[in-house]
């Protein structure tokens, strides 16, 4: 059973930055987008930032020109740079890997931004 494994969450000042990293405990065949969500309290879970099979980045419009997607296929790793933080980035980040069979979902990591 594959499962994701997020790290690198934790509390930090408005305008700090913070790296999420994301590994697979085994490889994912056949990938076609991998990515980052976030649910804060009380509202639903959102996009924050995918890269795609053919190397392609999407990334939400709230967070645009402070994060950053990357990924390491060696290392099975997926990196999430965030920088110039805001309260309203506070929330649980989610790890997504999805295949041609199903979805992957981590477990989360809190990230919390104080004013």
């Amino acid at each position: 059973q594959v499962q994701l494994v997020e790290s690198g969450g934790g509390l930090v000042q408005a305008g700090g930055s913070l790296q999420l990293s994301c590994t697979a405990t085994r490889t994912i065949f056949d990938w076609e987008v991998m990515g980052w969500y976030r649910q804060a309290p009380t509202k639903e879970r959102e996009l924050v930032a995918l890269s795609k099979e053919d190397g392609t980045t999407q990334v939400s419009d709230s967070v645009k020109d402070r994060f950053t997607i990357s990924r390491d296929n060696d290392k099975r790793l997926l990196i999430l740079q965030m920088s110039n933080l805001k309260p309203d980035d506070t929330g649980v980040y989610f790890c997504y890997v999805r295949n041609v069979v199903r979805e992957y979902w981590g477990q989360g990591t809190q990230v919390t931004v104080s004013s």
